[in-house]
């Protein structure tokens, strides 16, 4: 893919450090590096760099949203929920591409000191997801229409560490293999008049510490836990090293990742040892810097075309491209620590292909870039339109901001819960323009800029057959003045 997305609204930064719990070898981190070659240190570097990368992305984000009180992109301490109670449109700016489908609500649960019991709502005939994202940013589960229903119900999230049982009111047991838990809730939204009703919907969702859902009076509190400020010159250097011994002490890592750790281990990577980088002989330190750059490069390659890294399916075709593979469950990214690495970059905290996929058109029918100066048409045959289970839409995106487009008809996205004229035969024909394609026709209008523009396509809950081979794309977009 070429173009840098951000899936979810979630760019929101600045992050963290500390801790201590035993994950793997521990090497006399004094000498760290001694054992090795600058050659060696600088490839064992990029193997790490590249390991730890999601991890530190994803850091950033629950340090800026759950820690730092008071600055920019602060929403809530964990287990605390916070909603998003606006549809977003072209005055919200805090990140790229945002999403006009639904409603947002997040969490970071701390789950050290007991699990955490999420409670829904009865929600019918509408769609919602909540995705649990552990601190690898695998998928760990989800909670919604696609996968537990509409009925209400009680689910919990457990760290690494508990060993309890599930308790009668609760539906399914969610294990991390992180003490901390990104949770982000999706409602979806049918437009501006819609948004009351999930405002309502999403007052009914909570999050409770297991011993007060069981109504024990005793309630466990967690081990104080210093978290330092994310500096992100140091995430750049060999300083990543300190980082990603804190992140080790709050995972389980894989039996299967206990080699890899070993070999980490000969550059000062061990749980607990917060200034392991601070010990590292001068020689050493420049060759990490430039492993860790060699990383860099890699990652940002393969963020921009992904359909060379392993598991990836990509298919470009008409202006669109599509692929899946970079977002999915630990089973499903095990090993794939590139995959998983150009999924932080290039858009963090997707969703798996299943619960939501993404075509993106950067040009038309002719291979030309899509510009509001022309006017395009885009139509949809009756066997052509997109195989969902939930909904489809399209949101314009303006160049080169990504950001939406402002207009006289208020109208950002477009999609089947649009009040949208089809043909007799049950075709569909999309007008994609900067001026009114006349009022017979504005019902299917999706207004453009006056200059470069970009389409996202979003197919919630997509049919099996559309992550068949080939992938399904949206029809082209053709110029037609």
């Amino acid at each position: 893919m070429r173009v840098r997305v951000l899936i979810i609204a979630s760019s929101l930064l600045f992050v963290l450090l500390a801790c201590t719990k035993d994950v793997g070898p521990t090497p006399e981190t004094a000498q760290a590096g001694s054992l090795v070659s600058p050659e060696e240190a600088k490839a064992i570097a990029q193997e790490a760099y590249t390991y730890a990368y999601p991890m530190l992305e994803n850091y950033r984000t629950m340090y800026a949203q759950a820690l730092a009180k008071g600055a920019p992109g602060y929403i809530a301490s964990f287990n605390e929920l916070s909603h998003k109670t606006e549809l977003l449109g072209p005055d919200f700016k805090d990140v790229v591409r945002p999403n006009n489908d639904t409603m947002y609500s997040f969490a970071w649960l701390d789950l050290r000191a007991q699990p955490i019991v999420i409670t829904v709502p009865q929600i019918e005939k509408r769609y919602y997801s909540i995705q649990l994202i552990d601190m690898f940013t695998n998928n760990l589960g989800y909670i919604g229409t696609r996968t537990t229903g509409s009925k209400a119900g009680s689910y919990l999230v457990a760290g690494p560490e508990w060993q309890g049982v599930k308790p009668g009111d609760v539906k399914r047991v969610f294990r991390s293999a992180s003490n901390f838990v990104y949770c982000i809730i999706r409602t979806g939204v049918n437009g501006p008049n819609d948004v009351p009703a999930v405002a309502r919907i999403q007052q009914g969702y909570h999050l409770t510490p297991m011993n007060v859902f069981l109504g024990r009076s005793r309630i466990p509190v967690a081990s104080g836990l210093t978290f330092f400020a994310y500096d992100p010159q140091k995430a750049k250097s060999a300083g990543f090293i300190d980082y990603l011994n804190f992140f080790l002490t709050q995972v389980e890592v894989p039996p299967s990742e206990k080699a890899l750790m070993n070999r980490f281990a000969l550059i000062g990577i061990a749980p607990g040892e917060l200034s392991a980088s601070m010990r590292l002989a001068p020689p050493m330190r420049d060759a990490i810097d430039e492993g860790l750059g060699t990383a860099l490069v890699e990652i940002s390659k393969a963020a921009r075309d992904s359909s060379e890294v392993e598991g990836v399916i990509s298919r470009t075709d008409g202006g669109w491209q599509g692929a899946i593979g970079l977002f999915g469950s630990p089973e499903a990214m095990k090993g794939r620590y590139l995959a998983r690495a150009a999924a932080a970059m290039f858009g963090l905290y997707g969703n798996d292909a299943e619960e939501a996929y993404y075509p993106i058109g950067n040009e038309d029918a002719s291979g030309d870039s899509l510009d509001g100066t022309h006017q395009y048409v885009m139509r949809f045959e009756s066997n052509e339109l997109p195989p969902v289970d939930a909904f489809w839409s399209m949101t314009m995106y303006s160049l080169p901001n990504q950001l939406m487009v402002a207009n006289p008809i208020r109208r950002y996205s477009i999609g089947d819960r649009s009040k949208l004229r089809y043909e007799k035969d049950g075709s569909l024909t999309l007008y994609i323009q900067h001026d009114s394609p006349g009022k017979a026709k504005e019902s299917n209008w999706l207004p453009a800029p006056d200059h470069s523009f970009s389409l996202q396509f979003r197919m919630y809950v997509p049919k099996p057959e559309a992550l068949e081979s080939p992938l399904y794309l949206p029809p082209p977009v053709k110029r037609v003045r």
